[in-house]
């Protein structure tokens, strides 16, 4: 499968201290999807209220795997929160599959889930309710209104960092600590 790179895809937005919308506000995004239509991604670092065992629940699947089912669902985002995506690495082929990089995909069909529950999925997955979307330059408006930094994304934030560690580990990957930032003093 043959990648095309758009100009932010793979890249993390880090959340300024100063960006109110509650939505967002110090979130780590991945851009799965960039192009002059807009742009789609998935936060990382906000669970929801679901554990996977309890979607999997949901869907009529069962898996005997305790560390699976435990595993968080994350709050990807405003935009089709009734939907999922599983962010994930290895080089399966999914039935409705997108890839980001050359080893790492986001797919949205049942058959992926299907296969985690079986024991059978991708080494790595994070699983996700809805995704983040931007229109065709709001997201390059945002960034100039500085609402947000970017950073190189990598295996390690993505899937194993704890999540409440993602988004000050996302902004020191580019020598950012939000202790120093005026916005974010007396914040714990």
């Amino acid at each position: 499968m043959s990648v095309t790179p758009t100009p932010l895809a793979n890249q993390l937005l880090i959340a300024l201290p100063a960006l109110a919308d509650s939505n967002f506000a110090r979130s780590v995004a991945l851009i799965c999807q960039h192009d002059a239509d807009g742009a789609m991604g998935i936060v990382v670092n906000r669970p929801s209220e679901y554990t996977l065992g309890e979607v999997l629940g949901q869907m009529g699947l069962e898996s005997g795997d305790e560390s699976l089912r435990a595993q968080p669902v994350l709050a990807g985002g405003p935009v089709h929160p009734e939907r999922g995506f599983v962010l994930h690495d290895g080089g399966m082929q999914w039935d409705s599959t997108m890839a980001i990089t050359d080893h790492l995909f986001l797919t949205t069909s049942r058959d992926i889930l299907e296969a985690m529950a079986r024991g059978e999925g991708p080494e790595n997955a994070i699983v996700a309710l809805g995704c983040a979307g931007w229109g065709s330059g709001q997201l390059e408006h945002e960034l100039t209104e500085n609402d947000w930094l970017t950073a190189p994304a990598d295996a390690e934030l993505l899937f194993q960092l704890p999540l409440d560690a993602r988004w000050q580990a996302a902004a020191g990957r580019i020598g950012v600590d939000f202790a120093h930032l005026a916005d974010y003093a007396g914040h714990a």
